[in-house]
């Protein structure tokens, strides 16, 4: 039963974890000048701090650090850790070039899915042993990512002026103040 909790509160912490990983990341994004670059060297200190640092002191403290190392382990671990490098680097290029978290994320843990199916079936042949209503399910994610495409919320609504906020802004020193508009009609 604790193995069952265990895997339940996994599936929890990551369900969160990546849940909120695009609208804060698009957060960060804002503060640090919408920049490329920026956002996936903090995402590449945190992968340090906590995929490393953290790891490497908890096998260093149980002995186990230097033991069971192998080349082949270590290339598919770098490997997945490159894809999902890149991936972060995807999501924070989506983010800088318009794409909004509701639905750049959406779209990438619908899809991520089918491409984690299609490596797994191709990788371990079993293709023969899916049923249909496996294959049908597939499609409705497929499905579900498009409908939330097309039908995703447009944005924000606009934002109004506010004078009082202007007025402030252009009586600071340096600033030169706005032409007075002519609300007058000409006849």
């Amino acid at each position: 039963m604790s193995h069952f909790l265990l895997i339940i509160a996994g599936i929890a912490l990551t369900a969160l974890s990546w849940g909120s990983y695009g609208p804060v990341l698009h957060e960060g994004q804002h503060h640090l000048g919408n920049d490329r670059i920026k956002p996936l060297i903090c995402v590449g200190l945190a992968y340090l701090v906590i995929a490393v640092i953290l790891p490497s002191a908890f096998l260093l403290a149980q002995g186990k650090f230097t033991t069971d190392w192998t080349f082949t382990g270590f290339s598919w671990s770098f490997a997945a850790g490159t894809a999902g490098t890149f991936g972060a680097f995807g999501i924070i290029l989506a983010l800088t070039n318009g794409g909004k978290p509701w639905i750049v994320m959406p779209l990438v843990f619908g899809f991520a899915p089918i491409v984690t199916t299609i490596i797994s079936l191709a990788t371990k042949n079993l293709w023969a042993q899916a049923s249909p209503i496996f294959y049908a399910g597939i499609i409705l994610v497929v499905a579900g990512a498009v409908t939330v495409l097309v039908f995703a919320p447009k944005g924000a609504p606009p934002v109004k002026t506010d004078h009082a906020a202007k007025a402030v802004k252009s009586a600071e020193p340096g600033n030169t103040p706005p032409a007075a508009e002519d609300h007058s009609e000409t006849k």
